[in-house]
C-alpha cells in the first residue's frame, strides 16, 4: 500500500496557515428580478441572488434571494451551526425573498447579522423586513424565527471589519431606491460583488472604481443585452459590455458576469457566455452551483 508522503511540522502547519487563510464563493442564486425555475435555465440556474463566502473559518453571505434557501438547508444537513453575516445589496424582493425560507432561522443556536446599507435615513432594515413578513403579504412575522438576528443598518460609503482579517469596503449603486456594492478583503485577495447598479455610458464613478480595483474576481450585474438596455435605461442594471469596461478600468483580474435575466435560457447564457468571454479573457459567467476558489 502506498503512503501519502509524510510532511514536516513545518509542512502541517503551513498547510493548516492555508486552510485558514481559505477564501472561496459559492453561487447559490445568479438570476434576476424573479426566480425561473424549469428545464430552460437548469445548466445556468433559476434562484435569485444570494451567495455564499467562506473567509477561513468565516461565513458571509451576499443577498438573500431564493438561493438563500437551499443554502440553509445544506447547513442544516451538514450539521453546521450557524453564525453568520448576510449583507444585503438592497431589499428589493429579488434579494430578500429568500430570507423568510431560511431553515436555521427556524431553529435555535443559530445567529445571523443582517445588514443594509441603502435604507437609512427613510426607513430601517428590521421596519423592511417586518413590511415584508406580515399580513397580508405573509402569514407568519419575525417572532416565529427561533435563532438570534440582529438587524444593523449602515450607510454604503462606509468600511466594516468583522474581525479575522476580513474588511468589507462599501459604496451606493446606481438603482431605483439604492444598493451597496461591496468589495471583500481577506487573506490579500479581493471579491467585488457590483450588482443592481446601471454604468453610465461616460466616466464610470470613483467609488465604483474603488470597489473594483485590482479585484480577483469582479461579480457585477449584467442583466441586459444591448439592444435590451436601449428600453430599459433608468431601470438600474447594466450589460455585460459594461462590466468588461468597468474590468478593464479597474484592474480586475477575473470578470463574472451575474444577476441574468429570468427570459435569458440556458441557450441563450451560452451564446452570451462566448461572446464576453471572446471579447476579454479570464471572464466567467455565474452559474448555481458554483464554487470559485480565490
Amino acid at each position: 500500500m502506498n503512503e501519502s508522503p509524510r510532511l514536516s511540522s513545518f509542512d502541517r502547519e503551513a498547510a493548516n496557515r492555508r486552510g485558514k487563510m481559505r477564501f472561496c464563493v459559492k453561487f447559490w442564486g445568479v438570476r434576476g428580478s424573479i426566480a425561473c425555475p424549469g428545464p430552460g435555465t437548469a445548466r445556468y440556474g433559476g434562484n435569485t441572488p444570494c451567495l455564499e463566502l467562506r473567509c477561513g473559518d468565516q461565513m458571509i453571505i451576499l443577498d438573500g434571494g431564493t438561493g438563500l434557501r437551499p443554502l440553509g438547508d445544506a447547513l442544516l444537513s451538514a450539521n453546521v451551526v450557524v453564525d453568520a453575516d448576510l449583507f444585503l445589496t438592497h431589499c428589493h424582493l429579488d434579494h430578500v425573498a429568500g430570507l423568510p425560507f431560511f431553515t436555521p432561522l427556524f431553529e435555535k443556536g443559530h445567529h445571523l447579522r443582517i445588514w443594509a446599507g441603502n435604507l437609512l435615513p427613510k426607513f430601517s432594515l428590521e421596519q423592511a423586513l417586518r413590511t415584508m413578513m406580515a399580513p397580508p403579504l405573509f402569514p407568519i412575522e419575525v417572532e416565529s424565527f427561533k435563532a438570534k438576528i440582529e438587524c444593523l443598518d449602515f450607510r454604503a460609503g462606509e468600511t466594516i471589519k468583522r474581525g479575522g482579517g476580513v474588511t468589507l469596503r462599501t459604496a451606493m449603486l446606481n438603482h431605483p431606491d439604492g444598493a451597496t456594492g461591496y468589495r471583500v478583503e481577506y487573506g490579500g485577495r479581493v471579491l467585488a460583488y457590483i450588482t443592481d447598479t446601471e454604468l453610465p455610458s461616460g466616466k464610470i464613478d470613483a467609488a465604483l472604481l474603488d470597489l473594483a480595483r485590482e479585484a480577483d474576481l469582479m461579480i457585477f450585474d449584467t442583466t441586459y443585452t444591448q439592444a435590451e438596455i436601449k428600453h430599459r435605461r433608468g431601470w438600474g442594471h447594466s450589460t455585460w459590455q459594461d462590466g468588461a469596461r468597468l474590468a478593464d478600468a479597474a484592474g480586475a483580474k477575473t470578470f463574472c458576469l451575474f444577476h441574468h435575466d429570468p427570459s435569458h435560457d440556458d441557450a441563450f447564457m451560452d451564446a452570451v457566455a462566448a461572446e464576453a468571454k471572446a471579447a476579454r479573457p479570464n471572464t466567467i459567467v455565474a452559474r448555481e452551483g458554483t464554487t470559485v476558489d480565490l
